[in-house]
């Protein structure tokens, strides 16, 4: 009978899955700290979807914590899984690879002790900076060890039961034998165990027979060996994935480990372990429920390495503070499907969540709201490190864009911007000034990245109207007294108004909203040569008031 963890309702899932988590875990081994689970395979870069695996029973294993109780969240590495592809924008000349373990392919880039190596270091530095805690277990290390030796010996003794479990729920007739739906599932030819081969290393072996009484095992292997009877103890390999996954709950005592919807399908990996793991192991199906996909807008051509240029957490977390990203996730039901922006909507993500923290600080956010808030800033460990002075993200990513990464005209910028309390060092605004530049660099079309005029547009300027040169002549005479960013915004939007005749702050009407539009268009087209751009106000003072004048003037 399958187990099921029902989502919770919009009040708070976290909080009501922690108390199942802690009630479960009390019946089950009363006295040991209940175990949240994540399963990870380092064969490529780990994607943005993938930190949904994480994330998930990151928020719930927290949120126990925070009750005052322990919690472990282990992050399984499925290391000893076989690398079945070469990702995309990695040498071809790795082929020759594919059938062996991923802690036994050597490293791309040569700097770590494997593949499985290479793609899991990104991964701990992302979770090390979002402040979630995870027990690390290695499959490699768990199979080769002989730890998994009984629970081994006992699937290959009862394979005919698993192959009749397995038979029942098969998905698929492919031409070739896959080994989650195996073709003779269910017949005297299969064994849910695959080794890896004593000679060559890869996993294109068929096991030929095994002995229940002395447990050893016979394989042959595509490249010709012919293995046993040996003792399956001393034999690499691993049971197929849903006999291992099932075969982890138990071992690891598991209460609660969700999964994609893909395999919390009826039929799926749940439906097959949630039998497997008793009538074989003596275990119980982890609480769990299904999570929907993560997807993104936008993109870079620095993500093209990855299979399919998915964004991994590292790139989030390039233009993300940690808190923001940690956000993202916790504010979505697991039901729901998440899209994380990469492109223009990231200024809008910013400001949501700029509003937020400035609704909780005053106390008008709703409970809900607090609550989401609170897991996002902060775990049982401690609140997340965060920028100290968080100004708008839209306007940094304009600073940065506007004086091409320079600090010095970046702090002097920064100063104007602030002049009632001036910015003091660029460590104030760090790191989502960081984010801003990280951004720009690596998400703004090279053709929507601001150019200032190097020369006044003398054509244009020549042919300016009467009404276009007395708002010129205003900015120019003006902007002085109006030099901060609030100033020079009611100054911008205030000089058709002044031409008018009104007060620099009467409200506009629709012909006045008309004019400050066609006033905007034209400073842009005399400064930077298009219609549109950064705010006016910052890329005013980015220029400074010597070099606007100079590119106002027709020679």
């Amino acid at each position: 009978m399958e187990v099921a963890c029902p989502v919770a309702p919009a009040d708070d899932w976290v909080a009501r899955t922690a108390g199942e988590v802690r009630a479960e875990g009390e019946r089950r081994h009363p006295g040991e700290a209940p175990t949240c689970a994540s399963g990870i395979s380092p064969s490529g870069p780990v994607h943005l979807g993938n930190l949904r695996e994480l994330m998930v029973p990151h928020l719930v294993a927290d949120e126990v914590r925070k009750q005052g109780a322990p919690c472990r969240h282990i992050l399984s590495w499925d290391d000893y899984d076989r690398l079945r592809r070469v990702p995309a924008g990695f040498p071809a000349s790795f082929a020759e690879h594919i059938g062996r373990p991923l802690s036994a392919v050597p490293d791309p880039c040569g700097r770590h002790p494997s593949w499985a190596e290479h793609f899991k270091e990104p991964l701990r530095e992302s979770l090390a900076r979002l402040g979630v805690r995870v027990t690390e277990i290695s499959q490699t290390r768990m199979y080769t060890s002989g730890a998994y030796t009984g629970q081994i010996i006992v699937a290959m003794r009862r394979r005919a039961d698993i192959g009749a479990v397995l038979a029942r729920y098969q998905t698929r007739r492919a031409a070739e034998p896959d080994d989650d739906d195996p073709q003779d599932a269910g017949t005297r030819t299969y064994y849910p165990f695959k080794p890896y081969c004593a000679a060559c290393g890869r996993d294109d072996t068929t096991v030929t027979a095994f002995d229940d009484a002395t447990t050893e095992i016979t394989y042959t292997c595509g490249c010709g060996a012919r293995v046993g009877p040996v003792p399956i103890a001393g034999v690499a390999g691993k049971l197929v994935w849903k006999v291992d996954w099932p075969m982890r709950w138990a071992y690891e005592r598991v209460t609660f480990e969700p999964a994609g919807v893909d395999h919390s399908s009826p039929g799926s990996s749940f439906t097959v372990g949630g039998e497997l793991v008793s009538e074989i192991f003596g275990g119980e199906m982890p609480l769990h429920f299904g999570y929907a996909f993560v997807g993104t807008s936008g993109g870079s051509s620095k993500m093209s390495g990855s299979a399919g240029g998915a964004p991994t957490p590292a790139d989030a977390l390039e233009i993300f503070e940690p808190p923001l990203l940690r956000w993202l996730y916790a504010r979505r039901r697991p039901e729901q499907s998440i899209t994380l922006a990469f492109d223009q909507e990231v200024g809008r993500v910013y400001d949501e969540w700029d509003a937020l923290s400035r609704k909780v600080a005053d106390g008008t956010a709703d409970a809900p709201a607090r609550v989401v808030f609170g897991r996002a800033s902060g775990t049982a460990d401690g609140p997340l490190p965060v920028t100290p002075r968080p100004l708008p993200f839209r306007t940094l990513a304009s600073v940065a864009d506007i004086t091409a990464g320079d600090e010095a005209q970046i702090t002097r910028i920064l100063r104007d911007l602030t002049a009632a309390d001036p910015v003091g060092s660029l460590d104030e605004v760090r790191p989502r000034l960081d984010c801003a530049q990280a951004w720009v660099a690596g998400y703004v079309d090279p053709a929507d990245r601001t150019q200032v005029r190097a020369e006044p547009d003398l054509d244009r300027l020549a042919a300016l109207s009467d009404a276009e040169r007395v708002a010129i002549k205003i900015l120019t005479e003006r902007m002085g007294e109006y030099w901060s960013h609030d100033g020079l915004t009611m100054l911008v939007y205030g000089i058709p108004k002044l031409q008018r005749g009104l007060d620099i702050t009467a409200p506009p009407d629709a012909e006045l909203k008309t004019a400050q539009r066609t006033l905007f268009a034209l400073l842009y087209q005399l400064l930077i040569g298009k219609d549109t751009g950064p705010r006016l106000p910052t890329l005013l003072l980015a220029l400074g008031q010597d070099r606007i004048r100079y590119l106002f003037t027709p020679g």
